[in-house]
């Protein structure tokens, strides 16, 4: 089974994306600037042909990009993600005319598209949202507006976004942000819309933020920013819907760029201890440095595989998709830092020195665990979902 071992033909794939990520991306990589976008790295990207193949592959195949572009230049591994995850609700959700706008440029790498969900106050509690949808009543419904609301005939028809939202990857310099706002006010999960919102809309501004990574990400500010029904990505009041579903088919590709991080850290590793002299003789030899790299590749082995799980799940379309999704990314996430710091730990201070590998990864290995759902919050998914099929269990033998 492909949750469990890969066909010749995917481990000949996977090569390929190392090999291009190593001598392709990563020269463009390092001559990007630190918390900008890199628009020549994600040209390249279309170029090779990754970027398409966000909306043309499973998730296992988004996972075994992700892997492979991760083990050989992180930078590349974001730029693809963040490209999927911002437009994976277009794709999925949104309009022919919404599709062909925007889908073929994100192909291409010349439209920068980002997932606006978390807000100051509202992280992971995605259903707390408070940035407001307001009906626009001074905006009449005009021909396409309406058709577009057949289904909804006694809602608005256009509002105005007013409020903040943080941590927004590739903000302030997307091109386009599927954002998440509050439709129904005290409704929870059921009064969110998502809508497709393009950046040069009137009202909304943004700031980069200076983060421990160096990724793009900044803060938006919506000052009445006018939207339509042909803005809607699904249905009014189901945008929860489509933030969860985005989030099911990332979640384990998240653990996967954690795996192809935890791999470059071992391989790094392995090559140190096997080189380096200490006490007479190899590091390798000491009984304390091979079981502790023993360790590292157990964990890093046993993440891949629930990784690999969880994503063939997803592409069957298994039912407990919620839960191996959470549990993949939460086993990886955490995996891949204690691998990277059992590594920094390994080389002594020349890896804490700038520039080094595992300076860089010891950096972007933090993140993982925080952003699509901490650590925490994947947690309490996976104790919901046991609970829950519990309960109907017992509901079941009972009737």
């Amino acid at each position: 089974m492909t949750a469990f071992s890969l066909e010749p033909a995917q481990l000949a794939w996977c090569a390929e994306v190392r090999a291009l990520a190593a001598e392709r991306l990563r020269p463009l990589a390092e001559k990007g600037e630190p918390g900008r976008v890199n628009r020549a790295l994600l040209a390249e990207l279309g170029t090779l042909g990754l970027l398409p193949r966000l909306f043309t592959s499973g998730a296992l195949d988004l996972c075994l990009m992700r892997e492979s572009l991760a083990h050989a230049c992180t930078e590349a591994e974001t730029a693809l993600a963040l490209q999927g995850l911002g437009a994976h609700p277009v794709h999925a959700h949104g309009t022919e005319a919404q599709r062909a706008r925007w889908l073929p440029r994100v192909s291409d790498g010349s439209a920068v598209a980002a997932f606006a969900l978390s807000e100051p106050d509202a992280g992971s509690d995605a259903a707390a949202l408070t940035l407001a949808a307001e009906p626009d009543t001074d905006r009449p419904d005009t021909g396409a507006a309406s058709a577009s609301l057949a289904a909804h005939r006694d809602g608005p028809s256009a509002w105005r976004l007013t409020g903040e939202k943080c941590w927004i990857s590739n903000a302030p310099e997307a091109d386009f942000y599927t954002v998440f706002a509050r439709t129904t006010p005290g409704a929870g999960a059921r009064g969110v819309t998502a809508f497709l919102v393009p950046a040069d809309r009137p009202g909304l501004t943004g700031t980069p933020l200076d983060m421990l990574s160096p990724h793009p990400i900044g803060a938006l500010s919506f000052d009445a920013v006018p939207v339509t029904a042909d803005d809607v990505l699904g249905e009014a009041d189901r945008g929860f819907q489509v933030a969860m579903g985005t989030l099911n088919l990332f979640r384990p590709s998240v653990g996967a760029f954690a795996v192809g991080m935890a791999q470059a850290a071992l391989d790094a590793t392995l090559a140190h201890t096997t080189a380096r002299e200490a006490f007479g003789g190899r590091l390798r030899d000491l009984q304390t440095v091979a079981h502790q790299t023993a360790e590292m590749a157990l964990r890093t082995e046993a993440a891949r595989l629930m990784v690999y799980a969880a994503a063939t799940a997803y592409d069957e379309g298994a039912p407990d998709v919620p839960r191996r999704s959470a549990m993949a990314k939460l086993l990886a996430t955490e995996t891949a830092q204690y691998v990277v710091d059992r590594a920094v730990q390994l080389h002594g201070a020349r890896a804490l020195r700038r520039g080094h590998l595992l300076e860089h990864l010891y950096r972007e290995v933090r993140a993982p665990r925080v952003y699509e759902g901490a650590s925490e919050v994947q947690r309490g998914i996976i104790a919901k979902e046991l609970y829950r099929t519990l309960d109907a269990t017992t509901e079941e033998a009972g009737s």
